[in-house]
């Protein structure tokens, strides 16, 4: 533990010698030996250390009261950082900790991290807590920020930990504890007479946190996801650094649950999912078009770029996957198929993998397949670069509980490439990615894309010079296609340096799609090569790119920014023709025909329905465009033109309107 003893000690030290920090403007600070984060806030200004809330120490966050290292580099941050949401969440989760145990006696703590947007915690209890006793909860957290009690940090003897914590009855936190390497420190942080284990870091008190925070639902939750395991009751909230951040989130998950593509695909017949195909996908005929016009869409850019399409196997022979890695790193969510009969008498039902001579696996990605159609004949560096696209069908095994929608499925399908090129066209197809890239998310309503350039881990494949060759490469490409970005250091695969795209919706949500991930591993482990110009063989850079990601993510995703009502070119119904009254159904039937003959994917209403109905309908169904018809519009040779989200007409004759939609149909590329 951090003693008195431990404290006099540090301020001897202090008198001895002098440290020196450097400050993130290049500045640096002379200080007594163990002076912490809160000492240089002070030394620099009282204004900065009554807003700052953690340091970051050589790029990891420490809390204030930590000790400082001579010659380490400092960033204070302050409550207004973004960063310091990451502390907020964190320290909000041990309030509620302490709030559920102070109302619930007898309730043990478990994990509790912060996620994206919030934090959450599980607690294991005889009776699971539900919604309804959020407001009690949420009112003991409040409590607990006025109380302002500081986060102390203490480093204890593991046993002594073990020991307290199974005295206590907290045998889930002893058991963290003992699958702790013996090399950890045991960390305690402790808020007034309340502790936790905890790495931390902190803010310095309860009151730093505030009170912009919502509990938001309560979950059942394995013990560290094992099935095998207790379920846990898990409490998830939100948490911001004032209201108004908390109130537009609020509002923004309001919006977010009116435009869930679940609920959206059910009233515009677009798919379902069931049962009996968990993961898996029924498009119907609505949601197919859909799917067809971006797949098209996407078609028509590759061939542009001069990409040549591929189809390749969906059932490969494990031999392959052991050759790429893969099968070490990723048997799990493989689903594996016995080829051969069992080397076994029993004729029973074949529960597993084992027994057989020959296995093969759904493919989970395309990359070795690709490469398997780059080596078929000896290949020139004047063939280079070579681009394979491939609208390719993956399987995973994700756990059930991990299904979402189209958002996370078990069989998807890739618009998937694979570029093998030499090292000095890394550049050049980098910059030629990345512009493509962007014309493809200008056209479906994408201006607002977040990059990140992950660069080198420790553990890596490839010497330092290629490295560098390729990460000068992806940074030059960015620079190159006026894309901003962050780098994010030790963040690449250990096979190369990547790219990372997330858009932002139009509620502003972000969501991973798009990536360019450079791989010097997978040619060599698979023997890809071509002849150079000094007639040797050479192994070709890969550049594995996706700028969709999975089509039934980014459909679900598009459904969802759009709230349903698409861009014109990829909705399923462009128009509907419906009428007013019985006696104008031949004249419907004229327009109708004339759309659908431009290729106008129309559909006709002729229910005997009173017309206020069956404009709800369609609304409903988010159709665009209606072309509603009377007496009056088949006398004089017009149509109402109805848009979906407006309640006023436009009368127009047939040809101008036929004229405006067939140009306003039309696909941006």
């Amino acid at each position: 533990m951090e003693s008195k003893f431990y404290k006099m000690s540090q301020q001897m030290i202090s008198e001895e010698k002098q440290i020196i920090v450097s400050l993130p403007d290049g500045s640096k600070r002379e200080l007594p030996a163990g002076s912490t984060g809160m000492d240089l806030a002070e030394s620099i200004s009282k204004s900065l250390a009554k807003v700052s809330v953690a340091i970051e120490v050589d790029g990891h966050l420490r809390d204030l009261s930590r000790p400082l290292d001579d010659g380490c580099t400092v960033n204070i941050i302050k409550r207004d950082d973004d960063v310091s949401l990451e502390l907020i969440r964190h320290d909000c989760a041990h309030i509620l900790a302490e709030a559920v145990q102070t109302l619930f006696p007898g309730t043990q703590v478990t994990i509790g991290p912060n996620i994206e947007n919030g934090f959450f915690y599980d607690f294991a209890r005889n009776e699971p807590f539900s919604t309804e006793d959020f407001e009690a909860i949420e009112k003991e957290m409040r409590r607990i920020v006025e109380r302002g009690s500081q986060f102390v940090r203490e480093v204890w003897p593991r046993d002594e930990a073990i020991a307290y914590f199974k005295d206590k009855g907290e045998n889930y936190k002893a058991e963290l504890i003992e699958d702790l390497p013996e090399s950890e420190d045991i960390t305690i942080y402790r808020q007034g007479e309340w502790l936790d284990l905890c790495r931390g870091p902190h803010m310095p008190t309860t009151k730093n946190v505030g009170t912009a925070f919502k509990l938001m639902k309560v979950a059942g939750a394995y013990w560290r996801g094992d099935s095998s395991k207790a379920m846990l009751t898990r409490i998830y909230g939100t948490a911001w650094r004032n209201d108004k951040e908390l109130k537009e989130y609020l509002n923004m998950i309001e919006e977010a649950e009116k435009r869930d593509h679940r609920k959206l695909g059910a009233e515009m017949d677009l798919f379902h999912f069931q049962q009996e195909a968990q993961g898996s996908v029924f498009w119907h005929p609505n949601g197919f078009t859909i799917y067809n016009q971006l797949e098209n869409y996407i078609r028509r850019r590759l061939r542009a770029a001069d990409y040549k399409e591929i189809k390749t196997p969906q059932l490969i022979d494990n031999k392959l996957w052991e050759a790429s890695g893969h099968w070490g790193k990723y048997r799990e969510n493989m689903f594996v198929v016995p080829d051969e009969v069992p080397n076994t008498e029993d004729d029973g039902p074949v529960i597993s993998d084992k027994g057989f001579d020959k296995l093969m696996a759904l493919k989970p990605m395309n990359c070795p397949a690709h490469v398997q159609v780059f080596n078929q004949g000896i290949k020139s560096y004047r063939d280079l670069p070579v681009r394979l696209a491939e609208f390719g069908c993956c399987h995973r095994n994700e756990a059930h509980g991990a299904l979402h929608g189209l958002m996370r499925v078990r069989q998807f399908t890739q618009d998937d490439a694979h570029i093998f090129c030499t090292e000095d066209q890394i550049t050049q197809e980098a910059v030629a990615f990345c512009d493509l890239l962007k014309q493809v998310y200008t056209d479906l309503g994408f201006n607002d894309v977040v990059v990140a350039l992950s660069l080198r881990p420790d553990v890596r494949v490839g010497d330092d010079a290629l490295w560098d060759k390729a990460e000068d490469g992806l940074r030059k490409a960015l620079v190159e296609s006026g894309l901003e970005f962050r780098e994010d250091p030790n963040e690449g695969a250990f096979y190369g340096p990547k790219i990372d795209y997330q858009v932002r919706d139009a509620i502003g949500r972000t969501w991973q799609c798009g990536t360019l991930q450079l791989d010097f591993n997978l040619p060599d482990r698979l023997d890809a090569s071509y002849v150079g110009e000094d007639g040797a063989r050479h192994r070709p850079v890969m550049l594995h790119r996706a700028i969709l990601g999975s089509m039934e993510r980014f459909i679900g995703i598009l459904i969802e920014s759009y709230g349903g009502k698409l861009p014109l070119w990829l909705c399923p119904v462009q128009c509907v023709v419906t009428t007013i009254n019985p006696d104008v159904d031949d004249y419907a039937k004229e327009v109708y025909q004339k759309l659908t003959a431009a290729g106008i994917r129309t559909e006709i209403d002729l229910r005997h329905e009173k017309i206020n109905y069956k404009v709800r309908d369609h609304m409903t169904s988010k159709v665009p465009v209606m072309f509603v018809v009377g007496r009056r519009e088949a006398e004089e040779n017009k149509v109402a033109i109805r848009r979906l989200g407006s309640n006023d007409q436009k009368f127009e004759t047939l040809d101008n309107a036929f004229d405006a939609l067939l140009a306003e149909c039309q696909p941006p590329f």
